[in-house]
């Protein structure tokens, strides 16, 4: 920052004298001579220097303006001190106009000046314009005038070139090879119809407007131009910056050095997939956007926030006073998302998690941070936490889920998945009344995966849909086999969101219960309640269409989705789970026992019965079985176990542990 100011100020001290000794001479001396021409060529540089074509490169600003053309064309017609009069005074108004900083203003109006006084400088060395009389030009005159208009351009394209430098924190020759390409040709074509303008203008003022087309070409080119420029480097939907652009400010940040720790974020949106599936993809990119717009209010001018595409978004938080502080900005970011968000009538709750990786203690290259903070953001979610800071240890995580994606679907069709059956017991009496359907995937190398490994992955990559499809298969399989034994055993499946809104699964159940030959009745099927609450109307469709096959329906989750009862008394529903959640902390907390009491009394009222996740202690139990809660599951009750394991224990002997 004190070099900025100081070469800042060293710029306005040069623009300033340069205005002096332009002072010296007599800028109006055109008047004189010319007086229309001039005229016309003051108002095209102020109408130039007022419509300007914003270029917005990294984090800095710069502008395109066709005064240029004006103002070079004034040097070659009246000299260096009526056109630096001319486009310092036109800098000065468009500046005030625009409600620009003071040092903005002064700096503009200076390097102007210093511009026109230098290549002015050359022009006189090089020629004798502007020459007395009516002919403007010699023959002689046109290489000094493209070596004082190159002078022009590189002066200009300097001053400019160093302070973006300075405050993006990057070298000056970075910068202009960089954009060497948009800078010499706008300046090229607008700095080449100087002269052309110069004669137009002395051949007869009639004439200025030919020059009209072209100039008015230009502008719509460049500005067609920057927006190509900018739609390769952002996000079409949420405008923010894109993956390109992301690696660069990142790559710019590292090569900055100077020791300061830089923190790169990755946040992916949690359960995003369930809004599109639920409320389809309009409804998702409406999402994001409101999503985006939070972010990029959270976070400071010099940060940068990106959407590197689906659910997923990057942050860039560079120059950090300690590590810690990363971990303060990625809470800010969390808090910002917590408000509803109102998409079309609709209140949606959204949560993320967040990957945090800081240079240089987690890596020095923007490839590496990325993946350390996607391990990080992988291991929140796992832990439900929010956020989390990269760890070492946990690194192989990353590779372990890349691989298990590549094996899910060989999986699927190997045979390679397995159920496991965690026994759903009736409170009163210890008997099992049913069990969860739960899978498991028995790698040939791995061992047993959980599900919380794999699930999310099948969830990303598609494979959700012939996951469900196996889950279906296999448990009405089971409970063939348990009614072959003697035993009418309800299992109960989670659906995912788009397994549950897929218009062929009624279809698809209807062909199971015939293929096993099992009734309806001993398949129930488990719905979160979020998914239900997303879209009230439609899941109430896609519930009647499985109903009238004669399943059951549960209620998954219940407490976290912001429902009511009333609301789901107009679906038809038979059960709800209580979320585990409210079942743990029933002993230590009164709220909690005061929300399963009212739950379970309202739901009775409503014709609902009523299955409590999470019975972890006998204390819990014996809480249930005071409040009247009908059925119970969890580790105290039984574990998920194969089926064969469980088998010996569903006789109707009532069900402790199952180890």
């Amino acid at each position: 920052m004190r070099r900025l100011n100081a070469y800042v100020a060293s710029v306005i001290a040069a623009g300033l004298a340069a205005v002096a000794l332009v002072a010296t001479g007599d800028p109006l001396a055109g008047f004189h001579h010319d007086a229309p021409l001039l005229i016309t060529l003051v108002v095209g540089t102020m109408v130039g220097e007022m419509l300007p074509i914003q270029v917005v490169l990294r984090r800095a600003q710069g502008e395109i303006v066709l005064s240029t053309t004006f103002a070079f064309a004034t040097l070659l017609a009246f000299g260096p001190d009526t056109a630096c009069i001319a486009l310092a005074g036109a800098s000065v108004v468009a500046d005030c106009l625009s409600r620009k900083a003071p040092a903005k203003i002064a700096f503009n109006a200076s390097q102007y000046a210093v511009t026109i006084v230098t290549s002015g400088a050359f022009l006189a060395l090089l020629t004798g314009v502007p020459h007395p009389g009516d002919h403007p030009f010699l023959n002689g005159d046109l290489p000094g005038i493209m070596a004082a208009a190159a002078v022009f351009y590189a002066v200009n394209t300097m001053i400019v070139a160093t302070v973006i430098a300075l405050v993006d924190e990057i070298g000056v020759w970075e910068y202009l090879t960089r954009n060497f390409l948009v800078q010499a040709s706008s300046a090229g074509l607008l700095l080449g119809l100087s002269p052309i303008l110069v004669i137009v203008g002395t051949f007869g003022l009639g004439a200025l407007p030919l020059l009209a087309l072209p100039l008015v070409a230009i502008y719509r080119g460049e500005r067609q131009a920057l927006a190509k420029e900018h739609q390769a480097l952002h996000d079409a939907l949420t405008g923010l910056p894109n993956r390109t652009l992301f690696h660069q400010r990142v790559n710019a940040t590292l090569a900055a050095g100077g020791g300061a720790t830089h923190a790169v974020m990755l946040m992916d949106v949690d359960h995003f997939k369930e809004v599109n599936d639920t409320l389809g993809h309009h409804h998702g990119d409406e999402l994001l956007r409101e999503i985006a717009a939070r972010l990029a209010q959270a976070v400071r001018p010099e940060d940068t926030v990106a959407r590197l595409g689906g659910d997923e978004f990057a942050v860039l938080v560079p120059d950090l006073d300690r590590a810690d502080s990363a971990v303060a900005v990625a809470e800010r970011l969390l808090r910002a998302l917590q408000a509803p968000m109102q998409i079309e009538g609709l209140s949606l709750e959204v949560t993320a998690s967040i990957g945090i990786a800081t240079h240089p203690a987690h890596g020095d290259r923007v490839e590496i941070l990325l993946r350390h903070a996607d391990v990080a953001m992988y291991q929140a979610k796992r832990a439900h936490s929010g956020h989390q800071v990269y760890r070492a240890e946990n690194d192989r995580h990353s590779t372990r889920r890349l691989t298990l994606a590549a094996e899910l679907r060989k999986a699927i069709d190997e045979g390679e998945l397995e159920l496991h059956f965690q026994p759903q017991t009736e409170v009163a009496t210890g008997t099992v009344r049913g069990v969860e359907a739960l899978v498991r995937w028995r790698h040939p190398t791995r061992g047993l995966i959980a599900p919380g490994d794999f699930i999310p992955l099948a969830e990303r990559s598609g494979l959700i849909t012939p996951l469900t499809s196996f889950v279906l298969d296999q448990a009405l399989c089971q409970a063939r086999g348990w009614r072959d034994s003697g035993l009418r055993l309800p299992i109960a499946v989670n659906l995912s969101a788009r397994s549950f809104l897929d218009h062929e699964l009624p279809a698809e159940i209807a062909a199971l219960l015939a293929k096993w030959g099992t009734d309806a009745e001993l398949l129930q099927l488990e719905i979160t309640e979020s998914m239900l609450m997303s879209d009230p109307d439609r899941a109430r469709t896609v519930l009647e269409r499985l109903t009238s096959q004669g399943l059951r329906l549960s209620i998954d989750d219940f407490g976290t989705g912001y429902s009511s009862l009333a609301q789901l008394k107009r679906l038809p529903v038979d059960e709800i789970k209580i979320d585990r959640s409210f079942v743990i902390d029933m002993g230590s907390s009164a709220s909690d026992e005061a929300i399963v009491r009212s739950t379970i009394e309202l739901a009775h009222n409503l014709g609902l019965s009523v299955v409590a996740e999470g019975v972890e202690d006998e204390a819990s139990l014996r809480t249930l079985r005071r409040l009247g809660c009908d059925l119970a599951q969890g580790y105290h009750l039984g574990r998920p176990v194969p089926a064969e394991s469980l088998t010996p224990l569903l006789g109707g002997v009532a069900l402790r542990r199952a180890a």
